[in-house]
């Protein structure tokens, strides 16, 4: 594809009206061990099928899964494999302003527009093996630009350039936009933080995305307490970052 945007030097300056990207900023610090800790317990999380799109969602709002969506990207992109980083929240975009890209054009044109021009929408990052889809102009109906038979097909198009895509989805319980998007994906990770996300709505969260028979690979616990350190891959690391919960340690 021919991406020729110029590339942004990002520093975490420039990144406050986005999300923090701790794994570019301070790449050897422990938070960003634990995110590389995440992206391996995702990829062994499901060694029988090669995974070649991922949906990150929380159960509400301010969640953190934005912020664990692109540092996980930047992870994956670390390790040579060709990575599109896609902002699916329609109604809260952030990748356009962590990223520092232009997003006059993203998701949306290619939702709405005749052909597919990945040209005028993916856009360079400084990471190498790191683009990004912006949402673009903001729509009135999310949900049903995404229910769509060309929803499926950008979703085929896309997994024929890169390797992998990750959509950075709203939350389930608010609309039906991450159901949609589960649905018609490889896996689905949901974001937990802790002393925020209370159980009911985690669990009401998988249940409707049991309803779409989206395949659940596992929870991100974040912002966990000092207190809290023990327990699958648990731990306290910068005031942040918790651990990663296999689909079945997700039940419990």
């Amino acid at each position: 594809m021919g991406l020729f945007r110029k590339e942004k030097k990002l520093d975490q300056d420039s990144m406050k009206e986005g999300v923090g990207l701790i794994t570019l900023t301070s790449p050897t610090s422990v938070i960003a061990e634990q995110f590389r800790t995440i992206r391996t317990n995702i990829q062994f999380s499901s060694i029988d099928q090669k995974l070649r799109s991922l949906v990150f969602t929380s159960s509400g709002p301010s969640q953190g899964k934005s912020t664990i969506s692109a540092n996980v990207a930047v992870t994956w992109a670390d390790q040579g494999v060709n990575v599109l980083l896609v902002d699916a929240d329609m109604r809260r975009p952030t990748i356009h302003q962590t990223f520092q890209v232009p997003n006059k054009k993203g998701l949306t044109s290619l939702l709405t527009e005749d052909e597919f021009d990945f040209n005028t929408t993916i856009q360079k990052t400084p990471v190498e093996h790191l683009f990004v889809l912006p949402c673009g102009v903001v729509p009135p109906n999310p949900s049903e630009l995404l229910n769509t038979k060309k929803m499926d097909k950008l979703i085929v198009e896309l997994t024929k350039h890169f390797d992998l895509v990750i959509f950075d989805a709203p939350p389930v319980i608010s609309v039906t936009d991450a159901q949609i998007l589960a649905s018609k994906v490889d896996g689905t990770i949901l974001v937990a933080p802790q002393g925020i996300a209370d159980k009911r709505s985690v669990i009401k969260s998988k249940e409707l995305l049991d309803v779409v028979h989206a395949r659940i690979l596992g929870t991100i616990m974040n912002r966990v307490k000092p207190e809290n350190t023990g327990g699958y891959y648990g731990g306290y690391y910068g005031g942040y970052y918790g651990g990663y919960y296999g689909a079945e340690e997700s039940k419990k």
